[in-house]
C-alpha cells in the first residue's frame, strides 16, 4: 500500500467545516490511481478557530483517511524536527509538502528557509532512504499582494526551493517540484486572501496530482 503524508501549514490542516485539499486529492486518487493507498500522519484534526487549537474533527466530508502532519502557523522550521519520527511511525512513502509562507512571514528569510528545507530532506531520508517528496512553492497570497518586500522574499525562496529540489533529487529518493496553479486567484480561490475555499482546495489538490502524474506517471490528470 502506498502511504502519502500531507505536510503543511494552515492551508493543509484546514479548519472546522472544510473539506481540505487533502480530501480533494484523496477523492482524485480513488479514481485515478489503480493501486491501494492511504493518507498517513501523526495528526488527524482540523484547526478550530473558536479555540485557536487543532482540536476539531468537523470535516465537511469525514469519510477519508485524515492522517497528516500539518499545523496552523507551522512551517519548515517547525516540521523539520518532527518529520523523521513521523516518517518512521507511519512508514510514509510520499511526502506532499506545502510549507514556507509561515517561515517567511515570521521566522526566517528566504535563504534560511531553504536551508531548513535541506535539513527536512536529511531528516526524512534518515527515517526512510527511499522516501519520495512533492514540494509546492509558496503560492500568491494577500500579504504578498500588499507587501513588496515580502513578495520579493517569496519569489526568492521559490527560486531557492527549485534549486534545492534539483540539487537533492535522487533516483532512490526523488523530489518533484509542483507548479503553482496557473489560474490561482486570491479573490476567487481563497476566503481571506490566503486560505483556500472549495475552488482553492481543488487547485491545490490538482497541483500535487499533476506533478505526480507528469513526473512519475502516478494517477492521472486531475478533474473536478
Amino acid at each position: 500500500m502506498l502511504r502519502f503524508m500531507p505536510v503543511g501549514d494552515s492551508m493543509t490542516i484546514g479548519s472546522s467545516g472544510e473539506h481540505t485539499w487533502r480530501y480533494r486529492l484523496w477523492q482524485h486518487l480513488c479514481t485515478a490511481y489503480g493501486g491501494p493507498f492511504t493518507f498517513v500522519g501523526p495528526r488527524e484534526a482540523l484547526h478550530d478557530k473558536a479555540t485557536d487549537s487543532p482540536t476539531s474533527y468537523a470535516y465537511a466530508e469525514p469519510g477519508f483517511p485524515r492522517g497528516h502532519l500539518a499545523g496552523w502557523g507551522e512551517g519548515w522550521a517547525h516540521m523539520t524536527p518532527l518529520i523523521g519520527e513521523a516518517v518512521r511511525e507511519t512508514r510514509a512513502d510520499v511526502l506532499l509538502v506545502s510549507l514556507g509562507l509561515i517561515d517567511l512571514g515570521f521566522y526566517t528569510n528566504a535563504e534560511q528557509t531553504a536551508e531548513n528545507a535541506r535539513a527536512f530532506v536529511a531528516e526524512a531520508r534518515a527515517a526512510n532512504p527511499r522516501i519520495a517528496m512533492v514540494w509546492l512553492p509558496v503560492i500568491h497570497n494577500i500579504r504578498a499582494a500588499n507587501d513588496a518586500p515580502f513578495a520579493a522574499q517569496v519569489a526568492r525562496f521559490n527560486e531557492l526551493l527549485a534549486k534545492t529540489a534539483a540539487d537533492l533529487d535522487d533516483a532512490a529518493s526523488p523530489i518533484l517540484l509542483a507548479s503553482v496553479p496557473p489560474t490561482w486567484d486570491i479573490d476567487t480561490d481563497t476566503y481571506d486572501g490566503t486560505h483556500p475555499n472549495a475552488s482553492g482546495e481543488h487547485q491545490l489538490a490538482s497541483a500535487f496530482a499533476e506533478a505526480m502524474y507528469q513526473g512519475w506517471e502516478l494517477g492521472g490528470e486531475y478533474a473536478v
